[in-house]
């Protein structure tokens, strides 16, 4: 059998050569919208402007940027279908949206500039729903952020029934408003982040400088360098309240993952720290910033909660303190989060500041993976299929854990599932769903699957290959014949799919 040896995959991979990625996809994608000059509701002034700005800054700050203004429902949506296929091959991907928009029976909707609406109804059917622009993002490899600066007060008058927002404290303002009546709180998957311009009971101020007073905070904090994206996010909301006297207060709901993420690059003099492992990259945060992160920590921050166990967690680091990092974990674990709760389970079952506990390793295993964390769910296959922390083997509930991981885009478990498939293990599943598992994972930005599937194809049957070759058509990259031979043509066309613009 291929598969179901633990680091299987990267075994195979380190054996197969690996692939030249000078020549990659963009590696961060912005979509950037601003809506001003609305047909039938009130004009804003400063949208289209704060658009332009921030594309503008994300592009000098090394984003691949998409700029739409004063566009219709299908204009949007069509901008959406391009950016989302684009953002499957990028780290990360953003989306940035002034204009109005609007909470209809507990979901959110930003309204296009031909919206012409009369009744709730009418709002979902000719606006675009958070949902649908989260979904633009979704696919993005390791992180998506939405920005909506558009809320809280209601553009369309009172022929629209809303649902009820506590509006007790919001204080009266001399400028315009961005229409919004009190956006529902968003709920996005993890590793995305939603950030509101201004939180419940608030209005987002339109401005009478020219740009808004949060379109400006982002743009003088994306673009300084060295500055992490939970700390930037942090100093954008500080910002903005100093500058509209506390009437506006930004908020961010989700959770990025715990990889240190620098918008702007590093700070001149830091080493470059993409691509290095959490411990390794957390520990390079200027000092600075760790005093901000454990000022966040302290707030019940998991993320931050997170690095300071990271930062405790590297051998080379002078602050290098395993029961340390486990205080911060358990902090972390104790609040849900999934990551650290995996990460807790890795140091009790290899007793790195704790005591092996196998036992509590795999309640917090099974923690994470209740909370559809993949990574833990994956490794809970291994764990059934070989009968490890004290399990017996289990080979039928690892396979059901592998294709759960694989659903949830876990690259390692989709190749693995797709090597269990090709091995007629998996019942009512063929080529077809293999090729399918193997595409996703080329797609997710698995550099093993790529040098897998260029230097042994062989190791999967003609039948997935051929598959695989329409799944490559399909989407354009391929156009040889369907005969499962990987020759320049496939290769060429895989290298495309995965991201190599040299493809």
């Amino acid at each position: 059998m291929k598969t179901l040896l633990r680091a299987f995959l990267f075994a195979l991979a380190l054996c197969a050569g690996t692939v030249h990625l000078a020549h990659a996809s963009p590696e961060r994608v912005a979509l950037v919208l601003g809506m001003a000059q609305y047909q039938s509701i009130e004009p804003l002034t400063n949208t289209s402007n704060d658009a332009e700005a921030l594309a503008k800054t994300l592009t000098d700050i090394g984003f691949d940027v998409t700029l739409g203004l004063d566009k219709t429902a299908a204009e949007l949506r069509e901008m959406m279908r391009e950016f989302a296929f684009r953002s499957e091959t990028a780290d990360l991907a953003l989306v940035y949206f002034a204009g109005h928009g609007i909470e209809v029976q507990g979901e959110n909707f930003l309204i296009p500039i031909d919206a012409r609406p009369r009744s709730n109804d009418d709002v979902q059917q000719q606006s675009i729903s958070l949902k649908e622009m989260l979904a633009v993002v979704e696919r993005a490899r390791k992180m998506r952020i939405v920005i909506l600066d558009s809320c809280r007060n209601n553009p369309l008058g009172g022929g629209i029934s809303l649902a009820q927002t506590d509006t007790s404290n919001q204080q009266p303002v001399d400028e315009a408003t961005r229409g919004v009546g009190g956006l529902a709180a968003a709920n996005p998957d993890r590793g995305t982040l939603v950030a509101f311009a201004a939180k419940d009971g608030q209005v987002a101020l339109d401005g009478n400088r020219g740009n808004s007073p949060y379109a400006r905070a982002l743009i003088d904090k994306m673009a300084e360098p060295g500055l992490e994206i939970s700390l930037m996010f942090r100093q954008v909301r500080d910002a903005v309240l100093r500058e509209t006297g506390n009437l506006q207060e930004p908020h961010t709901y989700g959770s990025l993952s715990g990889t240190p993420f620098y918008l702007s690059g590093n700070s001149e003099g830091q080493p470059d720290i993409s691509g290095a492992e959490p411990a390794t990259a957390w520990s390079k945060l200027r000092p600075d910033q760790e005093s901000q992160l454990l000022a966040l920590a302290d707030l019940g921050d998991t993320r931050s909660m997170l690095g300071l166990a990271y930062i405790r967690l590297n051998p080379e680091d002078p602050r290098f303190d395993p029961a340390a990092a486990v205080e911060f974990l358990e902090q972390a674990a104790a609040r849900g989060s999934p990551e650290a709760q995996m990460e807790l389970a890795k140091l009790f079952e290899q007793g790195l500041g704790v005591e092996i506990d196998e036992k509590r390793a795999l309640e917090l295993y099974r923690a994470a993976a209740d909370q559809d964390f993949a990574d833990a769910i994956n490794d809970l296959g291994f764990l059934y299929y070989q009968g490890g922390l004290g399990l017996r083997a289990d080979p039928a509930k690892a396979l059901e854990l592998f294709e759960r991981a694989a659903d949830l885009r876990q690259p390692e478990a989709q190749f693995n599932f797709a090597a269990l498939i090709d091995d007629g293990l998996i019942a009512k599943k063929g080529p077809p769903e293999a090729a399918g598992y193997l595409y996703a994972a080329l797609r997710s930005g698995s550099e093993d699957v790529l040098n897998l599937l260029l230097q042994r194809p062989t190791m999967f049957k003609e039948e997935t290959r051929r598959e695989l070759q329409k799944l490559l058509k399909n989407n354009a990259f391929y156009a040889g014949s369907i005969d499962g031979d990987f020759g320049p043509g496939t290769n060429r066309s895989i290298r495309a799919a995965y991201g190599l613009e040299d493809g």
